[in-house]
């Protein structure tokens, strides 16, 4: 059975154009994450690669591959060695044409759980993924795991609260989000404060509406005109930052009590008081005047 006390990491990192270089310095920060204890270690969104989503380029699908494929193989050499839970964000080639941006969960018995295909797909200057990404088609899904009962959603997916709620109903003890954001040159300052703490505030949210974990991890460096800022995070289920990282590359440790959970949501019965027969309207893409 999972124990009640789990120990996470988030790995934020910057990253280069050699992917082989990239990989290499994750899975050293992946040994030091075990070094420290971790037993659930979420890497951040395309994490051997740069974002190339930053621009529109048709020569960035030959960076893809199979999932499971060549790098979940080496993952789950790595995690049965070190016995640790490892949530990875890779660029999937599903077929010809067909690409996804894909989470894949190992467990920490080195086996491979399945994966999670992210399923909001952002189109924003300096974040062109809908010119590389079909939106997911596997659903939700919450993977049972050696150290707890683990939701994934990816970056995007983070700003949508039915995303998380879905997941959290689906028996999830920690929602993991796999990031890639950042400021554009023009939003530097007060501006880029502005945006990190909407960031924040909306996970946090998902957090307390749930009664649950949220661990966060987003890279950091600059690449090309995008400066990534960090500040990986996980939040308990009163919205309470647990452990928080900088602006530069950091492994960062939280330990978390799952049974918490049990008492914070007796305290706030947000399950127990949804009216669920009223939530249709939510389905609709937007509500007219004359179907308000």
């Amino acid at each position: 059975m999972p124990s009640s006390e789990v120990t996470i990491s988030l790995i934020q990192t910057s990253c280069s154009d050699d992917i082989e270089a990239n990989m290499e310095k994750t899975f050293r920060k992946i040994r030091d994450a075990a070094a420290l204890g971790a037993q659930i270690i979420i890497l951040q969104e395309l994490f051997a690669w740069q974002y190339f989503c930053r621009q529109v380029d048709d020569r960035f699908f030959s960076w893809a591959e199979s999932v499971p494929g060549p790098t979940t193989e080496k993952l789950e050499a790595l995690a049965g060695e070190l016995g640790v839970v490892i949530v990875a964000s890779l660029f999937e080639k599903r077929a010809a044409g067909l690409y996804h941006n894909t989470a894949a969960v190992i467990d920490a018995d080195g086996k491979y759980l399945g994966k999670y295909r992210k399923m909001h797909i952002p189109e924003d200057p300096g974040f062109h993924e809908k010119y590389y990404f079909t939106p997911g088609d596997l659903g939700y899904s919450v993977f049972s795991t050696r150290f707890g009962r683990i939701g994934v959603l990816v970056c995007w997916d983070q700003w949508y609260p039915e995303a998380a709620r879905i997941t959290a109903m689906m028996g999830a003890d920690i929602l993991v989000y796999p990031t890639a954001i950042a400021s554009l040159p023009e939003e530097a300052g007060e501006e880029a404060e502005k945006y990190l703490d909407a960031w924040q505030t909306i996970q946090k949210s998902h957090a307390i509406a749930n009664g649950c974990f949220v661990a966060s991890v987003n890279r950091t460096g600059t690449e090309g005109h995008l400066s990534f800022w960090g500040h990986s995070f996980v939040s308990g289920p009163f919205g309470e930052v647990l452990a928080e990282g900088g602006t530069g590359e950091e492994v960062v440790i939280c330990r978390i009590s799952v049974d918490s959970m049990d008492r914070h949501r007796t305290t706030w019965p947000f399950f127990r008081d949804r009216r669920t027969d009223s939530y249709d309207p939510v389905v609709s893409r937007w509500l007219d005047e004359d179907q308000g």
